[in-house]
């Protein structure tokens, strides 16, 4: 076997010897039960004290949700004037300049809603405060709202009926202490001791080989790549993210860092099963989820390795697969899983550049970021699967002569209506954005306003469609990777693509908590002979084929206007 796919294979394993005990171990820790970290205990009641939290205070879905949305807007507040002000702030080694404005409107909004959407560089464009204070911060904080909002969903399942489902702060709480610190301290631990920086110094300088004098950024670096991947973050401390030889050195760093990202999305569902105590439904959820990896990893890997047609057509050798924009050190199937799963997943972080990736890898990849449900970000993966789940639920429920009902709860014209919403909002956003830049692109080529939208794009035509697609694609799913060929730091794709990332966050959330507030309180109906199950197959099948064709008529016009066109151009 070709040992770049003997890699791969060997990484997913050991993902899936991680996350599926981790699953078991985070229902337990959810449920109250006795786990090994209990000895946490006394710290958590430290916070809670200083915090005012009162742990044990029941809230339902409209509190939990109030909660939420309250303490991210304080963040969001704090973040926006402290980056603007970045420069008269210590721990600035290298007098980075405070961001202006709609940079910052940007960047806060990008990190708050867990997205890490980056447009500026991390070496130049925020110092190792900001780094640690607002974004490594953030990194931790917005990765817990995900995880404390999928409990909730998961407590409107585990009794008969339900209205009171814990307490937000608590869930929020355990998830930092009992998940997200510790699996940090461990793989920051293993970057650092491969090379990955750690100091607060500032740029040191080498000698080239060509007698060059190289200024290269440093930083305590390794601590915020650790929980970039572990809370499918995403946001690179070097503008070029896990391709950066520090940021990631060796094979050894990029199995961690692949492992770190994907851990927790698989754990959730696995937790979602045990903590319901409906094992059997978590794993047909992770069957279809697995299953819909693989139709999108299987084509990109073949795509990456067989590389341009063009090129071979020069009579050149693409035994090394398509090389552009890669490293040598990880080759093109160790990038093409990377890029499948840190789409799929909504963590963004990169170890080639995706601009130059190939045209049905491209399509590829934007089709794992609008579907968003295979795996998915933390907690927000099992969330938006719900939705898709919730309309399986109604269509078969129809099918079938009956109403429809899950987990012995009905699901009514409410349920279905918020379910119809968010399901449209994805399309929307994605499509009216992209529409939107096409018009500015195509109409106002010399604005200034826009700071000249001509010059937005590296790629015309078909490709730089692409760009724009990709941008407003990645912020909907909260993903952060481009298209870098893209020029985005300008006011219209500052303000644009914020707008959208704080819809495409908060709604998502709310809308599948909601419908589990409101279905966990109905009466409980026992299960009989007409019940339609949910933890069977052929109901994983229905769920696919509701997710492939949602996605089919919503997005293949657009793909086919920007990366299939490509692809089908390059191989005639």
């Amino acid at each position: 076997m070709n040992t770049e796919l003997l890699g791969i294979i060997t990484t997913y394993l050991i993902t899936l010897l991680i996350g599926i005990p981790l699953g078991i171990y985070l229902a337990k820790v959810f449920a109250g039960e006795k786990v090994w970290t209990d000895f946490l205990l006394p710290i958590e009641k430290i916070i809670y004290r200083l915090s005012g939290i009162r742990q044990t205070e029941q809230m339902n879905w409209k509190q939990h949700m109030k909660a939420m949305l309250t303490i991210n807007s304080v963040w969001l507040i704090y973040g926006f004037f402290v980056l603007i002000n970045q420069d008269k702030l210590p721990l600035n080694p290298d007098g980075n300049p405070g961001q202006t404005p709609d940079l910052a409107f940007n960047t806060i909004i990008s990190f708050v809603v867990n997205c890490n959407l980056q447009h500026y560089s991390g070496e130049s464009g925020l110092t190792y405060f900001t780094q640690h204070f607002i974004i490594m911060f953030l990194q931790f904080v917005s990765a817990a709202t995900g995880i404390a909002s999928a409990v909730v969903l998961f407590k409107a399942f585990r009794e008969k009926s339900v209205s009171q489902l814990g307490n937000f702060w608590e869930f929020f709480v355990k998830s930092i202490t009992r998940l997200l610190l510790p699996l940090s301290i461990v793989v920051a631990l293993i970057l650092t001791f491969n090379g990955t920086p750690s100091s607060y110094e500032g740029k040191d300088q080498y000698i080239s080989l060509q007698g060059d004098t190289i200024a290269v950024s440093r930083g305590p670096a390794a601590a915020m790549i650790a929980i970039k991947h572990l809370g499918t973050n995403g946001g690179g401390w070097f503008g070029v993210n896990s391709s950066h030889p520090l940021e990631n050195p060796n094979y050894l760093t990029n199995m961690v860092e692949l492992i770190a990202q994907v851990i927790i999305p698989i754990a959730m569902v696995i937790a979602f099963g045990y903590f319901i105590r409906r094992k059997k439904l978590g794993w047909i959820i992770f069957g279809v989820m697995t299953f819909g990896m693989l139709l999108l990893l299987i084509p990109t890997i073949s795509s990456e390795l067989g590389g341009s047609p063009a090129i071979a057509q020069l009579g050149v050798s693409q035994h090394t697969g398509a090389m552009e924009g890669k490293e040598v050190r990880f080759g093109p199937a160790a990038s093409a899983y990377w890029s499948t799963v840190t789409t799929i997943i909504s963590t963004g972080s990169v170890n080639s550049m995706h601009d130059s990736t190939m045209p049905l890898t491209g399509a590829l990849q934007l089709l794992g970021m609008m579907i968003n449900s295979f795996y998915g970000g933390c907690g927000v993966g099992i969330l938006n699967y719900f939705i898709y789940l919730i309309i399986a639920v109604f269509i078969s429920g129809l099918m079938v002569g009956r109403t429809p009902e899950f987990l012995g709860h009905k699901v009514e014209a409410r349920e279905v209506k918020i379910a119809a919403l968010i399901t449209l909002l994805s399309p929307f956003l994605i499509l009216a954005g992209t529409a939107a830049a096409s018009y500015v692109f195509g109409n106002y080529g010399d604005a200034d306003w826009a700071v000249k939208p001509a010059n937005w794009l590296n790629n015309p035509g078909f490709h730089g469609f692409s760009e724009m697609l990709y941008e407003i694609t990645s912020a909907n799913a909260n993903n952060g990777s481009g298209f870098e060929g893209l020029g985005d730091n300008n006011i219209f794709w500052n303000i644009s693509s914020g707008i959208v990332l704080i819809f495409s966050r908060f709604l998502p959330i709310i809308g599948p908590i909601a419908i589990a507030g409101l279905l966990g309180q109905k009466k409980y109906i026992p299960e009989s002979a007409g019940t339609l199950r949910a933890d069977t197959i052929t109901f994983g099948i229905m769920t696919l084929a509701v997710i492939v064709v949602l996605t089919a008529l919503s997005y293949f016009p657009a793909l086919a206007l920007g990366p299939l066109a490509e692809y089908f151009t390059m191989l005639k």
